[in-house]
Parts: C-alpha cells; sequence; structure tokens
C-alpha cells in the first residue's frame, strides 16, 4: 500500500489506499481524504485574479468506496470579485460527492481585520490520544491526534490537533486547505458520546466557512456534537493552525441505533 491516501492514476483520476478507509467500515472511506481531495480540486481551478475559497460545503451523496476515483471541478458561474465553484467525486458511473465553493476576491483587511479568537494549547504540550474501543483504524491511524481538552476516548465535546502520518496525493505536499478538509470530517466523531457499537451518528454533509488559509502541518478542531428528540443532530467546530482560529465548520448528522439501519 502506497504512503498516502490516494495515488494520482490518468488525469483526475485516483486510487485510494487503505489510509483512507473509515470507522465504520474498511470498505468505505472516512470523508476527511475525499473531501480534501475535492478542495484539491477546488484549489487547481485557474483564477484571474487574486482569490481564495471563503465556503465550501461538500455534501455526500453516498459511500466512497475504497477503490479508484475520479474528481473535476469547473466554474460555475463566473465573477470578478465573487464566483462560484463546483466540483464532483464519481466512483466509476456514480458521483458520491459534490462540492461548491464561494471563491472571493482578495483585498487588504489587515487594518481592519477583527481578532479571530482564543488559541489552543499547542500540540507538543499533550500527548497523543486514543480513540474509542471499536473504532477501526484506516483512517484514524493515518492522522496523529492529540486531545488538549476531552479527547476522543472522552465523550462529549472536545478539543484536539491532528495532523496527517501521510499526504494526501502520493508524490506530492498537501497545502493548508487540503490538511484542513482532511480533518474537519472528523468533528462528529472527535465531540462523539455515543457507543459507535450500538448507534450511528453520520454526517450528510460538511460545511466550512474560512477566514484565512492555515498554515504548518497541525490542525486544531474545538468540537462539540448536540442531537435532537427526532434523530437529527449537528457537529460544530472551530478550526486552528498554530496561530489561531481559522474557520467555523458544521456537518448535519443523522443519528439512530444501528440496529435501525443507516440508509
Amino acid at each position: 500500500m502506497a504512503d498516502a491516501f490516494y495515488v494520482p492514476l490518468a488525469e483526475g483520476r485516483f486510487s485510494a489506499t487503505g489510509h483512507t478507509a473509515g470507522p465504520w467500515s474498511p470498505d468505505a472511506q472516512h470523508f476527511g481524504p475525499p473531501s480534501a481531495l475535492l478542495v484539491r480540486a477546488l484549489e487547481n481551478v485557474e483564477s484571474a485574479h487574486p482569490a481564495e475559497l471563503g465556503r465550501v460545503t461538500v455534501e455526500i451523496l453516498g459511500p466512497a468506496p475504497v477503490a479508484e476515483l475520479a474528481v473535476r471541478a469547473w466554474i460555475e458561474r463566473p465573477g470578478r470579485s465573487v464566483e462560484l465553484l463546483q466540483a464532483e467525486l464519481a466512483s466509476a458511473d456514480r458521483v458520491v460527492a459534490r462540492a461548491s465553493a464561494w471563491r472571493i476576491g482578495t483585498a487588504d483587511t489587515a487594518e481592519i481585520g477583527t481578532d479571530a479568537g482564543p488559541r489552543l494549547p499547542g500540540p507538543g504540550s499533550v500527548e497523543e490520544s486514543p480513540w474509542p474501543e471499536g473504532w477501526q483504524g484506516g483512517y484514524l491511524d493515518a492522522v496523529e491526534w492529540r486531545a488538549v481538552r476531552g479527547g476522543m476516548d472522552v465523550p462529549g465535546p472536545a478539543a484536539v490537533w491532528a495532523r496527517q502520518r501521510v499526504p494526501l496525493v502520493d508524490g506530492e505536499e498537501p497545502s493548508g486547505l487540503q490538511r484542513l478538509f482532511a480533518v474537519a470530517d472528523s468533528a462528529n466523531g472527535v465531540s462523539n458520546y455515543l457507543d459507535p457499537r450500538h448507534w450511528w451518528f453520520i454526517n450528510s454533509e460538511l460545511t466550512v466557512h474560512l477566514r484565512r488559509t492555515p498554515s504548518g502541518e497541525w490542525i486544531g478542531l474545538d468540537a462539540v456534537t448536540l442531537v435532537g428528540k427526532h434523530g437529527i443532530g449537528t457537529a460544530t467546530s472551530i478550526l486552528h493552525d498554530g496561530d489561531g482560529p481559522v474557520a467555523t465548520g458544521a456537518q448535519a448528522l443523522m443519528v439512530r441505533p444501528r440496529q435501525a439501519g443507516g440508509g
């Protein structure tokens, strides 16, 4: 197995490795790597002027198998100041995810920029943290996790640092946004309070609002899961790099007993 989440094939095609396998099934990917692969495609859409992604939503249309995938991206609605980008990820002839992104023309707002909020204690201040019993490896083992508050094996809200042990694409250095999206989809897992052997708490989408591009290898995830009375929940997060908060994330969750099925 290659030491990466994906091995590049022909243009726009990638072979997923076992490092992408999610905690629910060894045959389906955790959606962190596919989200990052979609963002990689969005980043590669040429821009006529300096611009950055301001919001990205990943709609999960079905399981992404640990197999060959195709990804493409395009400009859906062009504009000088703001433009809408689209991307899709397919397995064989089935689209498993779509992403939409607003790309915003940059300007100098340093003088009037707001305080981003308190920083998390750095990852160097804590040891590597375990996941709960019953969670499968693959993706979870391909990322280094360090909890600074709570923990993946402690039910409830948690703040953790995460660092990829392997690159997104074999032979490439991940961008800051790729690193962020590789872990942003983990908010519901990081802040879980339900036993995954008995409950589903699966997200149908991920939305991230960005204020700036993160830097460095470590991404911080300060997350909380809330569940209502009718099987619907949310996982929300503040995403950090070493300089402080960079983005906010949210996931819509389907919550139900595992014996009831996940469809």
